[in-house]
């Protein structure tokens, strides 16, 4: 450059100063920024002039990061309107993004790293508006893994003195430290002499990230046995605190019963005789001890029981079985008044007494009363049966005014509401000593039925003895029994009569204790016949005569053809012929032939013999 020229670029450059030795460039940016691991950071970096008319036309923005170690500055991109520029040969290169306007600059980090947590820092070069610089904390943030609890194995007995090992957790590869928390029930455990301690540590990674883990320490009581202990890790994200809490841990704590319990497992509701009942006892000690089962007796001395574990099997028990029954942990550690009682009851049912018993004998309208009754535990309900029917309720049966329809096997069934599976029944068999008596009210039947028929004739009579029934017919003597059956208060009989002739009939039963009797009246009804319908018979005929028609049809033109052959008998289509009307109506020979058979197809032969027609022949 020549002197002349280094002349003009200074006076050009007075000249700008001059014009803008009064504005002054300000620069605005964000105290910290926070970014999750990996992700983009956008820092932004805002700057104005305090003349707003005096805006340089030359800006520079540069980009520093403090070294980590010496903390001396470290240029990461420069660059002005026309110029942008990512420095080589830095962490960053190859990273970042510079977007800038009229009014500001943003750097844009890509894919975060734990080493980018540090200060940025944004320079503003307004010439002779001076230089200007505002810096950016950038904090990374990388939330744990999720807290993972254990809890140690085996028991912790309640006589230790001193705070046992309870549980460990440990929060993984997290940015910064987290601080993990231990719970009981959801209650924070807070160090306690004698009572609870807490010991926490940490790891560095080599990615950089922390494990911190963290161990419990707790002297334990009977009440923690059903209690739940956990562990809350809280680490700080982008603008938050947030926690995440580890499953619950139980401990098993050993201690002495102190209360035991007995109940019954099975069966359920009452129990009956014959069942199996299952004792089982329990008790608050850890570990489960075992038991002893006794049955209290009047003596005073309790009876032990053969039993396994906590389970006290009773097969098939009855009445002798009740009593109250007692268990008591057999390690002896317990107070001797630690121990289960119950009291079982088992009910019964006797079977049924039924009076009268098994049979009873009574007149046609007699009374009588049967009772049934059952010894039992508990309250019953007897109810009798007939055929399956309810006849009565109660222990008390009233038979009254007896008909045949009441003899009959009578059941009465005792059941106890309560316990619906107790249930015994009795019966009694009613007999009815009686005279015969037909089913039915008619005295007389009155039927009609057509000559050449056949009709079947049923009597049903009751009685005991069993009756006899007997038959007599007026009018017919081929009747026969087809059907017969007889039982204790029952016979029944059907007989088969051909209809003839008008017919009476006697149906008559009998035993030692009277008759009884019922008349048919059969009305026979002429056979009415209609005229005679179309048969094959006579339609066979009319076919044979067709047949033979056809036959004697075919001879005929037989023989004519044979005549006209030997010249016995002249045709001719052209020759003329004088023939009058007299010759013609007498010599004119005229067949016509139909086959009836077939409606569609008509045959007619019209023969005709012509005298003096000498050129017949020659035209054939």
């Amino acid at each position: 450059m020549t002197l002349r020229q280094q002349g003009a670029f200074f006076c050009l450059f007075l000249f700008l100063c001059s014009r803008n030795a009064w504005a002054r460039v300000e620069v605005t940016m964000r105290k910290s920024v926070e970014v999750y691991l990996g992700d983009s950071a956008e820092i932004p970096c805002q700057y104005n002039f305090t003349e707003a008319n005096s805006v340089p036309r030359f800006v520079m923005i540069q980009w520093f990061v403090k070294d980590q170690v010496s903390s001396s500055r470290i240029r990461i991109y420069y660059g002005d309107d026309d110029n942008q520029i990512v420095d080589e040969d830095t962490e960053y290169t190859g990273r970042i993004q510079v977007t800038s306007d009229q009014h500001g600059t943003q750097l844009t980090i890509q894919e975060v790293q734990l080493s980018d947590q540090r200060e940025f820092i944004c320079q503003v070069n307004g010439l002779s508006a001076g230089t200007t610089e505002s810096k950016t904390h950038l904090s990374v943030f990388a939330p744990p893994e999720a807290p993972v609890i254990k809890g140690v194995q085996g028991g912790i007995s309640v006589t230790n003195e001193m705070p046992s090992k309870v549980a460990t957790c440990e929060a993984r590869n997290g940015f910064p430290k987290s601080n993990i928390t231990w719970y009981r029930n959801n209650i924070p455990l807070v160090s306690s002499a004698g009572r609870v301690n807490v010991w926490t540590g940490d790891t560095v990674e080599s990615t950089g990230l922390y494990s911190v883990h963290s161990t419990l320490e707790y002297r334990v009581l009977k009440e923690d046995k059903d209690a739940n202990f956990s562990c809350e890790v809280s680490f700080f994200v982008p603008g938050a605190i947030r926690t995440a809490e580890s499953v619950s841990v139980g401990v098993t704590v050993h201690y002495p019963a102190t209360m035991v319990e007995l109940w019954r497992e099975s069966p359920e509701g009452l129990i009956k005789e014959g069942d199996t009942v299952e004792l089982r006892c329990q008790g608050d000690g850890n570990p489960t001890p075992t038991f002893i089962f006794s049955r209290a007796r009047e003596s005073g001395a309790d009876e032990d029981l053969d039993s396994r574990g906590n389970v006290l099997m009773l097969q098939a028990v009855s009445r002798r079985d009740r009593g109250l029954y007692r268990c008591r942990p057999r390690d002896g550690t317990s107070h001797d008044d630690v121990k289960g009682e119950m009291e079982l009851n088992v009910h019964y049912l006797d079977p049924a007494v039924v009076v009268p018993k098994e049979s009873e004998a009574m007149l046609k309208g007699e009374d009588l009363t049967a009772s049934c009754n059952a010894l039992s535990s508990l309250k019953t309900s007897t109810v009798w049966y007939k055929d399956s029917k309810v006849v009565g309720v109660g222990n008390t049966l009233h038979l009254q005014d007896a008909t045949y329809e009441t003899a009959g096997e009578y059941v009465c069934e005792v059941t106890v509401p309560t316990l619906p599976t107790l249930h015994t029944s009795g019966s009694v068999h009613i007999v009815v000593h009686g005279g015969p008596q037909l089913v039915g009210d008619e005295q007389e039947v009155h039927l009609e039925e057509v000559v050449g028929k056949t009709v079947n004739l049923s009597c049903e009579a009751r009685g005991h003895p069993a009756p006899g029934i007997t038959w007599s017919f007026d009018g017919s003597q081929s009747w026969h029994e087809v059907f017969s059956e007889s039982g204790d208060h029952m016979t029944y009989s059907v007989v088969s009569v051909p209809v003839n002739s008008d017919i009476r009939a006697m149906c008559n039963t009998s035993n030692d204790l009277g008759i009884d009797f019922r008349a048919f009246s059969i009305k026979a009804i002429p056979l009415v016949t209609s005229s005679a319908a179309f048969s094959p018979e006579g339609s066979g005929v009319i076919i044979v005569v067709i047949i033979l028609c056809l036959l004697l049809l075919a001879i005929l033109g037989s023989v004519i053809y044979f005549l006209h052959k030997k010249g016995k008998i002249p045709c001719g289509r052209s020759g003329k012929q004088d023939i009058s009307k007299e010759k013609t109506a007498k010599d004119d020979i005229v067949v016509e032939m139909k086959n009836n058979a077939n409606a569609k197809s008509e045959d007619t032969v019209l023969l005709k013999a012509v005298n003096g027609d000498k050129n017949g022949t020659n035209e054939q």
